[in-house]
């Protein structure tokens, strides 16, 4: 298996060994070693928390950029739904995207229509199968959750939602218009998908559930928002051609609850922000809520429209969307269903789940492991301070036991410091 590609990057000269990264990463993939953090990157989902919590920009996201576009002789732009809530009233989205066409695309593509062809599948299979299947059916729109459930949920894998999402729908739909246009082979197109998130990034690299993206690049929209910018204020109104294809349900993927709003659902539960996903994966994983039929999840708070790669205040961003999906047709459904058959929209490789901690190979060694890990996690002082460089006093009674780190590192027990069991 190749090695596992990453958006999320850590820029070490940035780093001064603040644990701020070290207490916000929900998969504890972050370690501070020598007063610089490092990234295990198993454990990495791209969520980007640590982006926004360091203070010293120190965390990153590996992107494409726009040079990428002249390897093709035929380039497509991919905008996320999310663009929608970067502008104020007074910009025209149809401007915006043709302010693309002046940075050099040939194409531009509305993702929030493809979203509506997702959705109205998406009803189909909850109508059909509401009283078959596990509940609830858990999108997979947020690569990092799917990531997530991964690691940290595997029992929960069976209820994902296998489609593709709309970003990987719309680079089928570009593609193909653009050889109905062209004399171009696929190779000589090519998609880039501006993204809000370094997930997003990542799922074009290592796509879930799917062998190959067709999506070939990505570049961040905060790395050309000021170029749109300066080209909307010079773009004449007879340059404009009329391109934002996604209607009102489309559109309100990009935030929290867009999704179930646009499948049209009332017993479902929309949770943005990584934190409060972990609370309601536990409940799922106990058994409960299982009279929900869907649940959509955000590593973001308010949903895309807080992606960290985004330049908007995410609350800002969610209410333009709200707006302007509110205020767009929401044509019939069954309009989309003709665009693609379901089955051809199904991953074709099945997702497996990733242990992020695997003890040893043998069963009888891992045990003996488990149990040294209990041992040395008793005589910690239980406090998770993170001065030892990892974020939990189990955490380091893990990196104890698997030889990446001493107990002579607890900076409390060395000076004294003793566990409180009262």
């Amino acid at each position: 298996m190749s090695e596992y590609w990453h958006s999320v990057i850590l820029e070490k000269d940035f780093c001064n060994g603040c644990t701020n990264c070290l207490h916000r990463c929900p998969t504890q993939a972050i370690r501070v070693i020598d007063g610089r953090a490092t990234i295990i990157n198993e454990r990495c989902i791209d969520c980007g928390e640590c982006l926004k919590h360091c203070p010293f920009h120190a965390k990153g996201a590996l992107t494409d950029t726009l040079k990428e576009m002249k390897k093709f002789k035929y380039v497509i732009a991919l905008p996320s739904i999310a663009m929608y809530g970067q502008f104020s009233q007074q910009y025209d989205i149809n401007k915006v995207f043709n302010c693309l066409y002046k940075i050099g695309f040939d194409h531009v593509f509305d993702v929030a229509y493809s979203a509506d062809i997702i959705s109205a599948h998406l009803a189909e299979i909850i109508e059909e199968n509401r009283d078959q299947y596990l509940k609830p059916l858990i999108s997979t729109y947020c690569p990092a959750i799917t990531r997530l459930i991964q690691m940290r949920y595997p029992s929960l894998i069976d209820h994902f939602i296998t489609l593709e999402s709309p970003m990987e729908v719309s680079a089928r739909l570009a593609r193909k218009k653009a050889k109905e246009l062209t004399d171009y082979t696929d190779d000589e197109i090519g998609v880039f998908f501006i993204s809000q998130c370094p997930a997003k990034i990542t799922s074009v690299k290592n796509p879930l559930g799917l062998e190959k993206s067709k999506i070939d690049g990505a570049i961040s929209i905060e790395s050309i928002y000021s170029r749109i910018l300066k080209i909307y204020d010079e773009l004449n109104d007879d340059e404009v051609v009329q391109i934002a294809k996604g209607s009102g349900r489309g559109i309100g993927w990009g935030k929290v609850g867009g999704q179930s709003y646009s499948i049209g659902l009332e017993d479902y539960i929309a949770v943005d922000g990584i934190d409060e996903v972990i609370k309601i994966l536990d409940e799922l994983e106990l058994g409960k809520l299982n009279n929900i039929e869907f649940m959509e999840a955000y590593a973001c708070i308010t949903g895309c429209s807080g992606g960290p790669l985004n330049v908007e205040n995410p609350f800002i961003a969610k209410q333009r969307i709200r707006k302007i999906s509110e205020s767009k047709d929401t044509r019939k459904r069954s309009m989309y269903l003709d665009q693609f058959d379901r089955e051809t929209l199904e991953w074709d490789r099945k997702i497996e789940a990733l242990p992020t901690l695997k003890l040893d190979t043998d069963f009888k060694k891992a045990l003996e492991k488990m149990a040294k890990i209990e041992e040395i996690f008793r005589i910690l002082p239980g406090i998770d301070c993170g001065a030892c460089g990892a974020p939990t006093c189990r955490a380091l009674a893990e990196d104890i036991v698997m030889r990446k780190a001493s107990l002579a590192d607890c900076v409390v027990r060395k000076n004294g410091g003793k566990r409180n069991e009262t």
